[in-house]
């Protein structure tokens, strides 16, 4: 059955207060046991805030290490969802109750199906 991600972003600024932001737990807890309920849970937890955030790249072979995330947003990524699901209509209607869509956004993302991926290319390789 195919996978999806969903990716939750909130506002660096103009989010919720920390007290709003517990306020909502329950909320996160109610949403998270009715996708276990309708069997589409694989997996999923909240992120800690950029600040804690390293980037890691490497270029010529030169590791370069930077503290928090490299890119300046108006989002930042919080956490995420692991779906299985048929289809992507079923994920997107799930992903539209995410308690954070009010003030944030939710990325949806089908995963690759590595079995496909690794035919596909033993197949390149083959005609090579």
């Amino acid at each position: 059955m195919p996978q999806y991600m969903l990716l939750l972003y909130s506002p660096v600024e103009g989010g919720p207060t920390r007290e709003e932001a517990t306020a909502e737990f329950p909320l996160w807890g109610q949403y998270t046991q009715s996708l276990k309920d309708a069997g589409l849970f694989v997996a999923g937890d909240p992120l800690q805030g950029g600040e804690s955030a390293t980037t890691v790249r490497v270029r010529d072979g030169e590791t370069q290490i930077t503290d928090g995330p490299f890119a300046e947003t108006k989002e930042l990524l919080v956490g995420y969802y692991l779906l299985e699901a048929a289809d992507l209509d079923t994920v997107l209607e799930h992903a539209a109750r995410v308690p954070n869509v009010r003030y944030g956004s939710v990325e949806v993302r089908p995963l690759w199906d590595m079995t496909q991926m690794t035919a596909a290319m033993e197949q390149a390789q083959a005609r090579a």
